[in-house]
């Protein structure tokens, strides 16, 4: 029997989703919990690849398991023996050809910048004090819908078959606290994209990218040809991972 599980994690103080020798993986972990608990060796498949300091609001996995148990109380124990950076929020039976990577039709990931310093949030989004554009960089983000090739946003070194992508929404909001503080000063800008897969980097380099175009460094017509160009050397700056988050993954037989 294949199950789905849904589950989120900071991702602070792990080197990506991924099993790697001699450092912490959000897999490695769940692994070692699945194992003990079901008491037999379960290795996961998860939806994607996170990078080292990126968060998952929302990320799914399956793994196989032929016996009975009950979910509630897996869950449950579960989130008892797991580290409290990581959640489990379900378990999920579904068909046995069901696949959580390639069966995923679209995801959805947030950057988060804030524009003042706040002590309490500094792994959580990536603080950068300079005015941007907002306006502008929002012009920018549509034409990504207009592009399908994003060789320039990918990491140079990866063995994917294709550099396409659809792009299905991509904009930024702004976001100010209760007190209804200046916005240049005191808000927080988050970057929502979805597209149907993502390449190695893509969603870093694209806000990079993005934040030259907000601070005036480079033109809507030089964001168009940097696309165009399909070189990475030409588009902007990878932002920081921590700012980086999977907010939601979709499935045609899920509900969600």
């Amino acid at each position: 029997m294949r199950y789905f599980i849904k589950l989120a994690y900071n991702g602070t103080h792990y080197h990506g989703w991924q099993c790697q020798p001699n450092a912490a993986s959000v897999q490695e972990t769940l692994n070692k919990a699945f194992s003990v608990l079901l008491n037999t060796p379960v290795n996961l498949m998860g939806a994607g690849r996170t990078d080292t300091g990126v968060h998952a609001k929302e990320m799914y996995a399956h793994f196989d398991f032929e016996n009975l148990f009950d979910i509630s109380s897996l869950v449950h124990k579960l989130n008892s023996y797991l580290p409290k950076d990581i959640v489990i929020y379900e378990i999920i039976p579904v068909h046995n050809e069901a696949h959580s990577r390639f069966d995923a039709t679209k995801r959805t990931y947030e950057y988060h910048i804030n524009t003042f310093k706040d002590v309490f949030s500094q792994e959580q989004s990536w603080y950068f004090h300079q005015k941007l554009d907002i306006d502008l960089m929002n012009e920018a983000a549509q034409l990504l819908l207009n592009h399908i090739d994003f060789q320039c946003f990918s990491k140079v070194n990866t063995d994917v078959n294709t550099f396409d992508c659809t792009v299905f929404k991509a904009y930024w909001t702004r976001v100010t606290g209760e007190d209804g503080a200046d916005k240049q000063k005191n808000g927080t800008l988050i970057f929502t994209i979805s597209a149907n897969r993502f390449l190695r980097n893509m969603v870093r380099a694209i806000v990079g990218t993005l934040v030259n175009i907000g601070l005036h460094k480079i033109t809507l017509a030089d964001f168009t040809a940097i696309i165009e160009s399909k070189n990475r050397d030409k588009a902007g700056f990878s932002v920081p991972a921590h700012g980086l988050y999977l907010t939601k993954i979709e499935y045609d037989y899920i509900t969600q």
